[in-house]
């Protein structure tokens, strides 16, 4: 049947109606959260001068994709959770998919901008201030964004050339690439290598340069002669080493995994990881335990 559906229906979890309000609880605290968190970082970080340095600059911009990368799943996952109501219309499943995709792809390269500021804070820390000023960080900032958007358009832009078979359904919590992919009736060669180049420049260039970041990290580390030395550079990027191997690590296996009948769960139950969970845990590992914001965490209050 060529007739494209007007809309989709997200079955994510409706196999198992006893589990909807459990989890309609869990993700509702989890995104209250991952609001309050995050949100309190951007506004430290905008209100204490004393924070406005490079490595800060990055946080309040990863905070704010958290924000918003947060609110293209888990609004439209509670209503459904609430309702029971799983349909989304096709074009608001695109919109989803166009900004999960952007606010991902920020993510990516905002983490290997981080990387490369921790690189050349423990590597090179008497070109520090010169390498990493307040302009460049801001330039990264701003072209993570930039890079984010262009990527997302571009694959949101073919895929509104594809026509979709019935049924409608998507097994899924949320409306990603791979699950859309599977209702296209119409060729989908081009739109395939377009994402194989787009994932290519948005997971794979930033996942190389964060891995060869952390490497010459560690190499310099590991060269400090005292133990108390190795420890204090080390407990500078352990949180940001230790958010950077959960995210890329369940987003490589996420797809990675094929999708068949017998993994689609584990693919979900990875995909909630780095959808729902990370952006939750990031604001107690990288920022809300420095010392430096809770000092004016402190002063705010």
């Amino acid at each position: 049947n060529w007739t494209s559906p007007v809309e989709f229906l997200l079955l994510g979890v409706s196999d198992v109606p006893r589990l909807q309000v459990p989890l309609f609880l869990l993700s509702l605290v989890i995104y209250m959260v991952t609001m309050f968190g995050n949100i309190l970082i951007v506004v430290l970080v905008l209100a204490d001068r004393h924070l406005h340095t490079p490595m800060y600059v990055f946080l309040g911009n990863f905070s704010s994709v958290e924000i918003c990368y947060t609110s293209t799943i888990l609004p439209r996952l509670l209503a459904s959770f609430l309702t029971g109501d799983e349909t989304i219309s096709a074009q608001g499943c695109k919109i989803q998919f166009f900004f999960f995709g952007c606010f991902a792809g920020t993510e990516c390269y905002l983490l290997a901008a981080m990387s490369y500021d921790r690189y050349l804070a423990i590597c090179q820390p008497l070109l520090y201030a010169s390498l990493m000023n307040w302009k460049v960080s801001f330039q990264l900032a701003v072209g993570s964004w930039l890079a984010g958007l262009l990527m997302a358009t571009i694959v949101t832009g073919l895929s509104y050339k594809l026509r979709f078979c019935v049924p409608n359904r998507i097994d899924h919590f949320f409306c990603d690439f791979a699950p859309l992919l599977e209702l296209a009736c119409s060729d989908t060669r081009m739109l395939r290598l377009v994402t194989f180049i787009v994932c290519f420049l948005d997971v794979v260039f930033p996942f190389v340069v964060t891995l060869v970041s952390y490497i010459c990290v560690i190499a310099a580390i590991l060269r400090i002669p005292t133990t108390m030395g190795r420890q204090k550079a080390f407990s500078t990027c352990s949180s940001h080493l230790t958010m950077v191997t959960v995210f890329y690590g369940t987003l490589i296996i996420v797809y990675m995994i094929p999708r068949t009948a017998s993994l689609r769960q584990l693919n979900k139950t990875l995909s909630f990881f780095y959808t729902i969970l990370t952006p939750m845990v990031n604001p107690l590992l990288y920022s809300l335990r420095n010392r430096e914001v809770k000092g004016a965490l402190g002063k705010a209050l």
